[in-house]
């Protein structure tokens, strides 16, 4: 899943500053801007180690953009492996209509999931709300 991240620039002494907006008090840093994505995943799959919390939805950029508290740096989107995140997975079968599963897929790739991501994710999402009602 794609999530925006914050890049303080290094320079030749010091390594680029990464800010996770949406994971609070989360931050990482990278010598070379090649390495912020991995050393992004890292850090997050850290933050969420012996953690009992549900992964967050990225927060869209254009919203973080438009925030005061970012200056001086640069935005980037990182795509997370969420799956990393959330302990073991387990295999089941599904029955779903044709047509449905092609608008599935169509949404999955615009949020650059996996099919399975995109139906947990979703699923979730239902399950939070209707929990909350």
């Amino acid at each position: 899943m794609l999530y925006p991240i914050y890049i303080h620039p290094g320079n030749a002494t010091e390594a680029h500053g990464v800010t996770l907006p949406d994971f609070p008090g989360c931050f990482s840093a990278a010598d070379d801007w090649e390495a912020i994505p991995a050393a992004v995943q890292e850090t997050i799959e850290l933050w969420f180690e012996g953690e009992d919390i549900e992964v967050p939805d990225p927060t869209p950029l254009e919203t973080l953009a438009r925030d005061d508290a970012y200056e001086g740096g640069v935005w980037m989107l990182v795509d997370i492996d969420t799956t990393r995140l959330t302990g073991p997975s387990k295999r089941i079968n599904l029955t779903v209509p044709v047509g449905a599963l092609r608008t599935i897929d169509a949404a999955a790739r615009v949020h650059h999931e996996s099919r399975s991501a995109f139906l947990t994710r979703a699923g979730l999402a239902l399950a939070r709300r209707e929990q909350n009602q």
